[in-house]
This record gives C-alpha cells, sequence and structure tokens, in this order.
C-alpha cells in the first residue's frame, strides 16, 4: 500500500477497540505498518481482522501487551524496531474508575496511574531511543479533557492524564534536539466501548452535551484524525502541545456526575459536615 506513511513503522497501545483501532485503521491506510498492542489476545486477532478487511493491503502486526509490565513493553517496542523504520508512537493504553474522593481505594488509585500515567512513561522511554535511531519520530498521547477540567468523582483519572500532558512536555523538551517530537490529544465524550455505561445514562450525556458549544459527542474519526496529524509530516514543527478534540467542551465546566453515584454509592456518595461544629 503505497500512502505518506509507506515504510514507516506506528506502535498504538490500547490499539484493539475504540479510539486506539480507529488511530490503528487511519495509519494504516496512509501506508503504514501498525503494531497493534493490547493485552486480551482475542481482541487483538479482532483487531487485525477489522484493519485488513478495511484495508486490504494494510500491513497490521499484533503484539500481546501490558504496559505496566517492563519486559512486554520492551518485546512490543522491538517488534516495532524490527518491522522498519520505527517513527511513530501513539500512547493510548488507559481507563478510568468513578468513585467519591473518600471511598477510592488505593488499588483504584494505583491502578489507574499504573495504567495510564507509568505505562506512558514506560512506553515513551523505551521507543525513544529506537525512534532516535531510526532517524528520529513523533509521539501522540490521547490525554483528556479530564487534564485540564476537574471531573468530580473521577480523581485518579483526572491526575493520571494531567501528569500524561506534564510527562508529553518533558519528553517533547529533552527529545526535540534528537528529532523526537511529543503531543497530547485532548478527547471529550467519545461513544466507545470505554465509555459505554456512560452514554447509557440520559442526563449524563445531555449534561456532556450542554457544555460543549458544538452540541454534540465525537467519533473515534475525530480523535483519530488529529493523531494522524500529529505522528505525521505535517506536524513537523509541532512539539509539546496538547490540542483539546471535545467539540469546545474545554471552555465550560466538567460535568455532572452525581446520578451516578448516586446510583453506585447512594448516601456515601458525599462527606456530610456535623451539623454543629466540634468544640
Amino acid at each position: 500500500m503505497e500512502g505518506s506513511l509507506s515504510g514507516q513503522v506506528a506502535l498504538v497501545t490500547g490499539g484493539g477497540s475504540g479510539i486506539g483501532l480507529e488511530c490503528a485503521r487511519v495509519l494504516a491506510a496512509d501506508g503504514a505498518t501498525v503494531v497493534v498492542a493490547g493485552r486480551d489476545e482475542d481482541r487483538l486477532a479482532s483487531a487485525r481482522d477489522e484493519l485488513v478487511a478495511a484495508e486490504r493491503d494494510a500491513q497490521v502486526i499484533t503484539s500481546r501487551c501490558d504496559v505496566t509490565v517492563e519486559a512486554d513493553v520492551e518485546a512490543t517496542c522491538v517488534r516495532a524496531a524490527e518491522a522498519g523504520r520505527f517513527s511513530m508512537v501513539v500512547v493510548n493504553a488507559g481507563y478510568g474508575s468513578a468513585a467519591p474522593f473518600h471511598r477510592t481505594t488505593l488499588d483504584e488509585w494505583n491502578g489507574v496511574l499504573g495504567t495510564n500515567l507509568t505505562g506512558a512513561f514506560l512506553t515513551m522511554r523505551t521507543a525513544a531511543p529506537l525512534l532516535v535511531a531510526a532517524g528520529g519520530g513523533s509521539i501522540v498521547a490521547v490525554s483528556s479533557i479530564a487534564a485540564t477540567a476537574t471531573h468530580r468523582f473521577m480523581t485518579p483519572y483526572c491526575v493520571s492524564k494531567a501528569g500524561l500532558e506534564m510527562l508529553v512536555k518533558q519528553v517533547a523538551d529533552e527529545l526535540g534536539p534528537v528529532g523526537v517530537r511529543a503531543n497530547a490529544v485532548r478527547p471529550g465524550l467519545v461513544p466507545t466501548e470505554a465509555t459505554a455505561a456512560m452514554m447509557s445514562i440520559p442526563d449524563v450525556v445531555d449534561d456532556y452535551l450542554n457544555q460543549m458549544p458544538l452540541g454534540r459527542a465525537g467519533t473515534t474519526g475525530d480523535i483519530a484524525g488529529l493523531v494522524r496529524f500529529l505522528a505525521g509530516p505535517e506536524s513537523s514543527w509541532i512539539t509539546g502541545s496538547c490540542i483539546s478534540a471535545d467539540g469546545g467542551h474545554h471552555l465550560r465546566r466538567g460535568p455532572n456526575l452525581d446520578s451516578i453515584m448516586d446510583m453506585l454509592h447512594g448516601d456515601d456518595a458525599s462527606l456530610s459536615a456535623p451539623a454543629e461544629p466540634p468544640a
């Protein structure tokens, strides 16, 4: 397949579904060999079949990878480097949790931060020398509007994405002189498997939409198109940037998730101040 990315290799973590899968499709459609990484081998096999069905000549490699496991990340990056000129990394693996701050467990905190931030660190750190060896490249991290707008009851997720954006800026500053760019995309509400539960609650969706000047939820294609731009040569003078793709949601407040907390935690969703202050 000929395209502007022909001869280049892109690694997409969390590439088995949703935004990651669409990023892989767009990159493959433009000629890149795509290494799709994820934890679920069945999902990876399905993703490969879907990508090849969409682009008959697509070059797709799958790699089972838990981004919190250093050996998995190293093996996956080596596979990417062996497949051709390894020049693009899409750091997409991540997930969120929802709980009142005072009921957030250490396991929840460590799990979200481990995948979203430590996993991103391991991916970028491992890939960086290989990108440099191939003549430079681009790292694109999938962040979230939650990096900059508070989302009540989603503290670990918000903190992980805020940290991810600072990580991107650090990498951009340090690796720019050796030809590696790093940027982030901040998606707003996008219907995917990961957001299906939230999308099933009408008042939550309505509140999201009310905070968007453009008045609609996004699509995986909205995000993948921006990722493709930042990954490719068209953005060669852009680094250290975190760009919102959220229908303008960043101009307003974060979502109201009270109804979800009421369903999950009832009266325990909020701390109550004592009726009388202690003496």
